[in-house]
């Protein structure tokens, strides 16, 4: 049950959106930029980034949501559900190993972030960009899930209704269609 009156059949970060249009629409942008603009890391890549940080902070509608993204991305639903359990173990590179590392820190605190994070990352082959990226991609995606659910959104659990959204995500991103 919503804190506030929001719109009964919009889920999750939906029903935030359609009760403040004008801060859903930089939101969404900003969200657009990081996850869907050409990048050196992949559109897959960044939402497991943001997966794993939503898995973090335990928000259910935006780990569902942009789990099925990556999936619609990877083409792999396992790898989402490695990423989320235990990324160190999941078939990705050793770059994203390291950059969810940091991210994961960045969830619990900024301040947590230290030089052997970034130096691991690094090493493995990630540039001052991609930490960026994906400090900024952890950093909001922690005020997302905030977002979510401090209004006590709804977030069903149909499965399927998730892996459309993901799909959709995919393949046109974030910016709301006029």
């Amino acid at each position: 049950m919503p804190h506030i009156a929001l719109p009964e059949d919009l889920p999750g970060i939906s029903a935030g959106f359609a009760f403040r249009p004008e801060t859903a629409k930089p939101m969404r942008e900003l969200a657009h930029i990081l996850l869907h603009e050409p990048n050196t890391l992949t559109p897959g890549e960044r939402e497991l980034i943001a997966t794993y940080v939503s898995s973090q902070n335990d928000c259910y509608f935006c780990q569902t949501s942009h789990g099925a993204a990556a999936a619609a991305h990877l083409g792999a639903a396992e790898i989402v559900t490695r990423v989320k359990t235990d990324f160190e173990s999941a078939p990705i590179t050793l770059k994203l190993k390291a950059l969810l590392a940091i991210a994961g820190k960045v969830a619990q605190g900024g301040k947590r972030v230290l030089a052997e994070d970034i130096a691991r990352a690094r090493e493995q082959g990630a540039t001052d960009r991609e930490i960026h990226d994906t400090v900024l991609i952890a950093a909001a995606f922690c005020m997302y899930n905030r977002y979510v659910d401090g209004l006590g959104t709804w977030q069903p659990r149909n499965e399927s209704m998730y892996a459309q959204m993901g799909r959709q995500l995919a393949e046109h991103g974030y910016r709301k269609a006029e």
